[in-house]
């Protein structure tokens, strides 16, 4: 009935334990979150400060990095405006979102271990892809990988 006029205390006999403390459960879970964020914070870091090394430039983006050692007087946005780095740095975030949803079907129907190894095994198989890259394809694919292994780990 609306308003609650009709209410099973049952439930609630213990509520009065948990009301306004600050449990260490609270606090372990406040902590996994932050370090959940933490990890997009640190790649975002990360893959920053590679997309701007001479030598990844060279290998993967040489037009960058002519543009780069040509014009010093111009801005670092219009040296770096390519679509291809544009894509290599957001599809981890990408497929980090788009597979969240997916692993919520995948915990729903295997449960957490089946979601946790579904984005290791996805981790995984980004890092070894990423590392062994010798062009772009198989960087944003390592990419695309380690997103997904970001947003089922998140999940």
């Amino acid at each position: 009935m609306a308003g609650g006029g009709f209410t099973d205390d049952g439930n609630l006999k213990r509520a009065h334990l948990y009301e306004y403390n600050i449990t260490s459960y609270f606090i372990f879970a406040c902590l996994v979150a932050a370090m959940g964020g933490s990890l997009f914070g640190y790649d975002l870091g990360v893959s920053g400060g590679v997309t701007s090394m001479d030598d990844f430039l060279k290998e993967f983006f040489p037009k960058i990095y002519r543009r780069k050692q040509e014009s010093l007087t111009e801005t670092d946005y219009c040296k770096y405006d390519n679509q291809l780095l544009t894509l290599f740095t957001s599809s981890l975030y990408f497929a980090g979102l788009i597979s969240t949803f997916g692993a919520s079907y995948v915990t729903r129907i295997y449960g957490r271990k089946g979601s946790i190894l579904v984005g290791g095994i996805s981790f995984f198989f980004g890092g070894v892809i990423n590392a062994a890259s010798v062009n772009i394809l198989m960087l944003i694919i390592g990419r695309i990988l380690l997103g997904a292994g970001i947003g089922f780990g998140n999940q």
